[in-house]
């Protein structure tokens, strides 16, 4: 290779390493505010001028001061929430939208410097949700879909980041498992350049049915099928038993129909079973208001005086 060739090639190098430094990137998000400013400024500074180039207009003053005026932002897209600082020439935009994203440049002492700044403006992060679908062959597992177009973190509540699969047409999807704990949590993170945003944790206590401890039910079956067969035979025959069973029972609603079956009584079989509590309990009424016409008879058996 010729030296010339050599000498273009290394002048193109240089040029190209002077303006990636020369080169500021910038990210911001809908709503929010940057701030960017020149590496150096040498005094004496007598104006300022930034301007913003974006892909679908022409060049504009985003705003600019010299020492006869003063600060001005001529501007609409810029007006009310853009400062400049006059010494170190930072500029600073708030409220941001996505028509700021664009190139700028800034002249000092009408001079166009050599630094350039790119904005990009992201739309806002929102709050993600969590949706929930299950799966019918398997009532132990459930996917757990976040659907956004950003960087999509997954994590439990031990902190451990857990591997998502893509979701159509956007996001992903999380297959959990029940692990047995209630109080296990998972969340879904978006992420961009600018920051993140987590949505509300999804319990596991949300995620699957609860039920109860099967030996909860085959001790109550148990209990049914062991002790109902033990108390018609006590009733049937342990007279004592049988005595305090009819005597506290035979009122209760249906009750005293069960305990008439199984005494054979079959007089009253076919009455509803609030007729005989009826009948059951009007007869008591009646005993007890003949009770004090009883004799009261002493220990000799004879009538004792009122």
């Amino acid at each position: 290779m010729s030296p010339l060739k050599y000498s273009t090639t290394f002048i193109c190098a240089v040029f190209i390493a002077i303006r990636a430094a020369s080169e500021v990137n910038i990210v911001g998000e809908v709503g929010g505010r940057v701030s960017f400013r020149p590496t150096s400024i040498n005094p004496p500074v007598s104006s300022i001028i930034w301007k913003h180039k974006n892909s679908i207009g022409p060049v504009v003053k985003a705003t600019e001061w010299d020492e006869d005026d003063g600060f001005n932002t001529p501007n609409q897209r810029f007006k009310g929430i853009t400062t400049l600082d006059k010494e170190t020439g930072e500029i600073t935009i708030t409220n941001l939208n996505i028509e700021h994203s664009g190139l700028y440049t800034i002249d000092i002492n009408s001079k166009e410097q050599e630094q350039i700044f790119y904005l990009e403006v992201l739309a806002a992060l929102p709050k993600p949700e969590i949706k929930i679908e299950k799966i019918e062959i398997n009532p132990n597992a459930v996917y757990l879909i976040c659907e956004y177009s950003e960087t999509i973190i997954w994590k439990n509540s031990a902190g451990e980041t857990l591997k998502g699969s893509p979701q159509s047409p956007k996001g992903e999807l999380l297959k959990v498992e029940k692990q047995g704990n209630p109080e296990v949590f998972y969340t879904c993170t978006l992420k961009n350049a600018v920051r993140e945003s987590t949505s509300d944790p999804v319990y596991e206590r949300d995620l699957f049915e609860e039920s109860g401890p099967w030996w909860i039910v085959l001790i109550v079956l148990f209990l049914i099928l062991i002790a109902a067969p033990i108390f018609v035979l006590l009733y049937k025959f342990w007279p004592r038993f049988h005595k305090i069973v009819y005597n506290n029972l035979k009122g209760k609603p249906c009750i005293g129909a069960i305990l008439d079956r199984l005494d054979g009584n079959k007089k009253n079989e076919d009455k509803p079973c609030e007729e005989r509590t009826a009948k059951s309990t009007n007869e008591e009424m009646k005993q007890d208001k003949d009770r004090p016409n009883e004799t009261l008879l002493n220990e000799g058996g004879k009538e004792s005086p009122n």
